[in-house]
């Protein structure tokens, strides 16, 4: 049977012997997430799967300016103009006229009647309408005050001083629809071309303070199928981007959907959403509640993401890889202010690697209780 002091230095040997294999194959403990040489290998490598990019102060320009990956296929955003004052009978709309005659014997009006109404006459799609001892007449593309007066003129050769008046239905070229995020949304006719996205949002009750940057999608599908967005935010800011409705447009209102991943050593392992039309690498940190104190390693800040495949370039215009690793040194002010700059794209990975570490500290814990336990046995031993 072994003494106290025998069986002490047996367990001393056994985790020496571990602490060895431990240390030797360290990525093989428990842990949070990797460590970075997991990931990647020397900065600047390229695999036939993926990329590496150290970002620094000398390259973030050039990064932040390849494509962004996995953007909806929009079309920029018209630019802020002027319209007319008054409304345009377009295709679609419904006329209503009401004509009076002061002629005992009138072609229009029957028995004693003074006036007579033509009610809901569709413009046709070529823009025009069939009138009585007229014809077709075009219309379209005329204010209802013109329209007004060429067919009180027209009617004046045919009957003796008519007096004409004209109301219009708007029809589906001349109303807009305001979907989603808004406190009222729904089908509003135009009144009048100089409606703009915020005139829009104003008659729809505004974007409720709830919604995470407010996203705007403009579809104009009469005219040629054109899908623009852009963020809430940087129309309010800048009177330019404050983009005239046209008929026919839809006003798309929702949620920002983009977000990145946050994974490894962080405070916080989650998707974070963006709450910002811009969101940098730094950003991101305080987003995750910043690194793990034990465990987080500020050197090895890694950022994944996907390319489409006509995003690749070869000549240092784009990412050369589908799949690029860009890493970032939180200890030094270049990796601080390139951090500050990088912009974090939608469905970007971020991972926060372990330190080396920390692998160490797991083995030493586990020899420091090894041996505490060893002393215990000793004692009763003894």
């Amino acid at each position: 049977m072994m003494s106290g002091f025998d069986l002490m230095t047996y367990w001393l040997r056994l985790m020496t012997g571990l602490f060895l294999a431990f240390a030797l194959g360290a990525c093989a403990l428990p842990r949070g997430g990797p460590i970075q040489s997991e990931i990647t290998k020397k900065s600047g490598q390229t695999s036939g799967e993926y990329s590496v990019v150290a970002i620094s102060q000398q390259n973030i320009d050039q990064l932040n300016g390849w494509a962004t990956p996995n953007k909806a296929a929009t079309q920029g955003w018209p630019s802020a103009g002027r319209g007319g004052t008054s409304s345009k009978i377009k295709p679609g709309d419904r006329i209503s006229l009401t004509v009076w005659e002061n002629e005992a014997n009138a072609l229009l009006t029957p028995g004693n009647q003074k006036s007579v109404q033509l009610a809901n006459i569709v413009v046709s799609p070529t823009g025009k309408i069939f009138l009585p001892y007229i014809g077709d007449y075009t219309i379209s593309n005329q204010t209802p005050d013109v329209a007004r007066a060429e067919l009180q003129e027209k009617m004046g050769t045919i009957l003796t001083s008519p007096q004409v008046q004209i109301s219009v239905d708007a029809g589906r070229q001349n109303t807009v629809d305001l979907v989603g995020g808004v406190a009222k949304p729904g089908n509003y006719a135009m009144p009048d071309q100089n409606l703009s996205v915020l005139g829009l949002l104003s008659l729809g009750g505004g974007i409720p303070s709830g919604l995470r940057n407010p996203q705007l999608r403009l579809l104009r599908l009469l005219r040629g199928d054109k899908v623009y967005g852009i963020s809430a935010s940087s129309v309010m800011s800048d009177p330019a981007k404050d983009a005239l409705i046209r008929g026919g447009d839809k006003l798309i209102v929702s949620d920002d959907k983009r977000y990145f991943l946050a994974l490894g050593a962080a405070q916080r392992q989650s998707q974070i959403f963006f709450p910002q039309e811009h969101v940098s690498a730094l950003d991101a940190m305080a987003l995750i509640g910043g690194l793990e104190a034990t465990r987080a390693n500020p050197e090895a800040i890694l950022v994944l993401r996907n390319y489409a495949a006509g995003a690749l370039r070869q000549d240092g215009t784009g990412p050369d890889n589908r799949q690029m690793i860009f890493t970032l040194d939180l200890t030094s002010a270049d990796g601080l202010f390139s951090a500050q700059k990088f912009e974090i794209a939608g469905d970007d990975v971020v991972i926060v690697a372990e330190s080396p570490v920390v692998g160490l500290r797991t083995v030493l814990t586990m020899i420091g209780q090894s041996v505490g336990l060893a002393r215990n046995v000793s004692n009763v031993s003894n």
